[in-house]
């Protein structure tokens, strides 16, 4: 499915709440699609994150967090339990998504796709931890692949071209 796939809006994904949602929805927006752990050294930029939706997504920004438990085991709660630590600890209020794989044969399709469509590092389709992001340009195509150790806020200035501001 993925490779038939040609823009970020043609796939479909769960809410942290259960309830289906197309991509397509967010059509015409900058997407920053992120795998998240709710235990990891990472954990801290869900603030960078938040702070992010809070200030430019009136501009068109959507974050859109996958919880991923593929990296040392650091989501293993349920969707109830992973979206009441976001909330609780972060005041995390942008979409989240069901917890999915984003690595190997049960990777999801939109995970399968991005990985595709811009490898990491020396060409590799492989997620390498928690917090890699992806920058997802109006037109659904990935502009950019940021690694875990990108901090949201020094992609801002990115974000701002893809939103023309």
């Amino acid at each position: 499915m993925a490779s038939a796939s040609t823009s970020a809006f043609d796939f479909q994904a769960t809410t942290i709440g259960g309830q289906p949602v197309a991509l397509a929805d967010h059509r015409g927006k900058v997407l920053l699609v992120v795998n998240t752990a709710s235990a990891c050294g990472f954990t801290p930029q869900f603030e960078g994150l938040e702070k992010l939706w809070s200030q430019y997504r009136d501009q068109g920004l959507v974050v859109v967090g996958f919880p991923s438990n593929q990296f040392g085991h650091q989501d293993p709660g349920t969707n109830d339990e992973i979206a009441s630590f976001c909330q609780v600890n972060y005041g995390v209020s942008f979409p989240m998504m069901a917890k999915v794989d984003v690595n190997g044969d049960d990777a999801h399709p939109l995970w399968k796709w991005l990985t595709a469509e811009a490898p990491g590092i020396l060409g590799t389709k492989a997620i390498k931890w928690n917090f890699t992001k992806f920058l997802i340009g109006r037109d659904g195509q990935v502009i950019k692949r940021y690694g875990s150790m990108d901090k949201p806020g020094e992609i801002a200035a990115d974000i701002e071209k893809a939103l023309g501001t």
